[in-house]
C-alpha cells in the first residue's frame, strides 16, 4: 500500500542577525514545524491547510527530501526520507510554485531530460509526454523557450516535468496559486484523475474552497502545529461550523497568535 507516515516532525531553522532584524525578533532560531504527525494513504487527496508561513511548505520539503528534519521521522512507501532519500525520490513527484524551469529550454526538451534522469526508456517518455501534453494543452507551446511562456503555461510545463515518471506519490505545494481559473481547473481535475488511479496526493493550500472541493482529508496547521485532522464533515462537526472557512477561523482564534 502507498503510504506517507509523518511521526513527530520538527524542523528548526537557525537565524542570523540579518534574519532576526528582518523578522523583528531576538530569537536565534525559528521553529517552522513542531511535533507534527499524520498518515496519508493511497487513493486519497490529503490537504495541509493553513495560512502563509504556517509550516506547510517546510513539511512538504522535508517529505520530498529537500530538507532534513531536526527531529522526527518521515516514511514514504516504506522508505525513510533521511536514510533512503534516493528511494523516496523514485517514489514521488514534487511540484512547488517556486519551481524554476531553465528559461532557455523548451517544455519538450525539459520533459525529455527529466524522463531520462529518472531512467525511463525513450518509448515510455514519448508515451507519457504525449498523454500529459495533450491533457494540459502543452503541444501548442511545446517548443517555445520557457522565458516566453505565461505563468499558466509554465505551471503546466512544471507539472509535466514533475509527473513524467508516473510517480506513486504526488506532492504539490500550493498547486493553483497565481493561476487563472481555467488553468487552475485543469490542475485540480488532474489531481482528481490521479486519485482515481489509486495514487496518493498530498498538497498544501490556503484556499478553503479548493480544499473543500478536492481533499478527502485535511490537517489544519497553525504556527507549525497540527491542530485538527479528519474529513471535512468531521472537522465541521468538531468545530460546530457550516463551512471550512468558518471552521478554520474558529481554529485560528483558538490556537493562533493574536490577529
Amino acid at each position: 500500500m502507498k503510504m506517507i507516515q509523518i511521526e513527530q516532525l520538527t524542523k528548526v531553522y537557525k537565524l542570523n542577525k540579518k534574519q532576526q532584524k528582518e523578522m523583528k525578533i531576538k530569537d536565534t532560531q525559528k521553529i517552522a514545524v513542531s511535533d507534527l504527525s499524520l498518515t496519508a494513504k493511497e487513493g486519497e487527496i490529503f490537504g495541509l491547510l493553513g495560512t502563509n508561513g504556517a509550516g506547510k511548505t517546510t513539511t512538504l520539503r522535508c517529505l520530498a527530501t529537500l530538507l532534513k528534519p531536526t527531529s522526527g521521522r518521515i516514511v514514504v512507501n516504506g522508505f525513510d526520507t533521511a536514510k533512503d532519500g534516493k528511494k523516496v525520490r523514485e517514489q514521488i513527484g514534487f511540484l512547488t510554485n517556486e519551481m524554476k524551469l531553465d528559461p532557455q529550454f523548451s517544455p519538450n526538451y525539459l520533459v525529455d531530460f527529466f524522463g531520462r534522469l529518472h531512467g525511463m526508456e525513450e518509448n515510455m517518455i514519448k508515451k507519457r509526454k504525449q498523454e500529459l501534453f495533450e491533457y494540459f494543452g502543452i503541444n501548442e507551446f511545446a517548443d517555445k523557450r520557457v522565458e516566453e511562456l505565461s505563468t499558466g503555461m509554465k505551471q503546466k510545463a512544471s507539472i509535466a516535468v514533475s509527473l513524467i515518471h508516473d510517480p506513486n506519490v504526488v506532492i504539490f505545494d500550493e498547486p493553483t496559486t497565481g493561476l487563472d481559473i481555467i488553468t487552475a481547473r485543469a490542475v485540480t481535475d488532474y489531481l482528481k484523475k490521479l486519485r482515481n488511479q489509486g495514487k496518493l496526493i498530498i498538497m498544501s493550500t490556503h484556499i478553503m474552497s479548493e480544499a473543500e472541493k478536492l481533499c478527502d482529508r485535511i490537517a489544519t496547521i497553525i504556527d507549525g502545529k497540527k491542530v485538527e485532522e479528519g474529513t471535512i464533515p468531521e472537522i465541521l462537526k468538531k468545530t460546530e461550523t457550516d463551512d471550512l472557512e468558518e471552521a478554520f477561523f474558529k481554529l485560528y482564534q483558538k490556537y493562533g497568535k493574536a490577529v
